[in-house]
């Protein structure tokens, strides 16, 4: 379905957000929540950002439950003037834009089975809070959010989403960022996946390239799988300041004159911080080429199913 055949559901307001309902939740749901937490929280030091461990202590996020959004949006509002919406799922581009722009973040509200404990179709609300809402509560990261969001509603009078939109997934989703003479892992898509946590840090196979711009964004990207490459700022203020200091309009206006970058290619002019080996990214493609008679046995990310990055 494209942006301009979704329907706003029923029950939704105008802006496409929906109550949370939180007292609803079941006993079961806040279980997953805190059996989702504790494994994250326990591999996570050493390997995230310490922008997002701090974010877990100012919002209070290790408190047994499902998130309350409304407490979650006061501690926000109360740090950088952000807060946190429900919504009933993926929502138009235009929708989700206005939001960020505005300083509001839109997380699913369900969270998933049993059976979906590494892999969903959809986002569900442990990886649109756990993974995306600490790093709002940092200021300097809160602002390329906002950016992002202005941003995507020029980019979106410009016929430009899909360029713009790998920027969110290179960054906002699946981005690493220097910390000394080490990486981190800050992305919400990592942060928020058991086995992609090990594997952007720890595994020889994906690429790991200094972060450019022009380049991310002639990149294409995997939604099925591990990630083959990962870009790697050096500070969130790098990345706020280049974002905002490029006029967008003329990229897009270069970027369609050259060709897309196949996911392996390593350019002349790429700032190589590991070259990968690309197994597994070989191993995945033949798979699904020749899918078993269950292909979701091949699904092992969080969220790889996720058909469009600007979609949370």
């Amino acid at each position: 379905m494209t942006n301009a055949e979704m329907r706003r559901p029923a029950g939704a307001a105008h802006d496409w957000t929906i109550p949370q309902d939180w007292a609803h939740y079941s006993a079961a749901e806040h279980a997953m929540w805190d059996t989702l937490f504790q494994r994250q929280a326990a591999m996570l030091p050493g390997r995230v950002a310490p922008e997002f461990l701090a974010g877990l202590d100012i919002l209070r996020l290790s408190k047994r439950g499902i998130p309350d959004f409304d407490e979650l949006s006061d501690r926000l509002m109360a740090t950088t003037g952000w807060q946190v919406v429900a919504v009933p799922g993926l929502v138009p581009d235009s929708v989700f834009f206005e939001h960020l722009a505005n300083r509001r973040f839109v997380a699913g509200r369900f969270i998933r089975t049993a059976d979906q404990m590494d892999y969903l179709q959809e986002p569900d609300i442990f990886h649109d809070v756990f993974g995306h809402v600490p790093l709002l509560s940092n200021p300097i990261f809160a602002d390329y959010m906002q950016a992002y969001g202005v941003g995507g509603q020029r980019a979106s009078g410009l016929g430009a989403i899909e360029r713009l939109a790998r920027l969110y997934w290179y960054t906002v989703e699946f981005g690493l960022i220097r910390s000394g003479p080490d990486l981190r892992i800050y992305g919400a898509g990592i942060v928020s996946s058991y086995g992609e946590t090990l594997f952007a840090l720890d595994n020889p196979s994906p690429n790991r390239l200094g972060f450019d711009l022009r380049r991310l964004m002639r990149s294409k990207y995997r939604i099925d799988d591990y990630q083959q490459n990962y870009f790697v700022i050096d500070s969130f203020e790098d990345l706020l300041r280049e974002t905002q200091e490029t006029d967008f309009e003329p990229l897009y206006a270069e970027l369609d004159c050259v060709s897309d970058i196949e996911i392996e290619t390593i350019l002349p002019s790429d700032r190589v911080i590991t070259r990968g080996t690309q197994t597994h990214g070989r191993k995945a493609s033949v798979e699904l080429a020749h899918p078993p008679h269950d292909a979701s046995k091949l699904a092992i990310g969080d969220e790889h199913g996720r058909p469009d990055a600007t979609g949370s």
